[in-house]
């Protein structure tokens, strides 16, 4: 089992940064990869970057890199969204993610947080 708890969000104006924070605990493997998901009211969960526990690969959604980036700490059992530049598209509630995954493209999200809200104003 692992559990996730993100926290983090909070409300900021058009243009600026909010660092999101996902704590892992429970029993992790070499081959977990995490995610980060935002869903928006009225829309379907999109994806938003993913990072292998161990080894640090990333991979991002195209309409996310270069704003947003993904980092583990595993000696704290983080793991960390950083989203600068930001856009009142933005808004969403956001979902730390984990799993399995041989590649970082396709891996099986099998534990999820609750969530954690931003709200990007004009």
């Amino acid at each position: 089992q692992v559990q996730l708890v993100e926290s983090g969000g909070g409300s900021v104006q058009a243009g600026g940064s909010l660092r999101l924070s996902c704590a892992v605990s429970g029993r992790t493997f070499s081959s977990y990869v995490m995610g980060w998901f935002r869903q928006a009211p009225g829309k379907e969960r999109e994806f938003v970057a993913a990072i292998r526990w161990y080894s640090g690969s990333t991979y991002y959604a195209d309409s996310m890199a270069g704003r947003f980036t993904i980092a583990s700490d595993t000696a704290k059992n983080t793991v960390n969204l950083q989203m600068n530049s930001l856009k009142p598209e933005d808004t969403a509630v956001y979902y730390c993610a984990a799993g399995p995954g041989r590649t970082l493209a396709t891996p099986q999200y099998d534990y999820w947080g609750q969530g954690t809200q931003v709200t990007v104003s004009s």
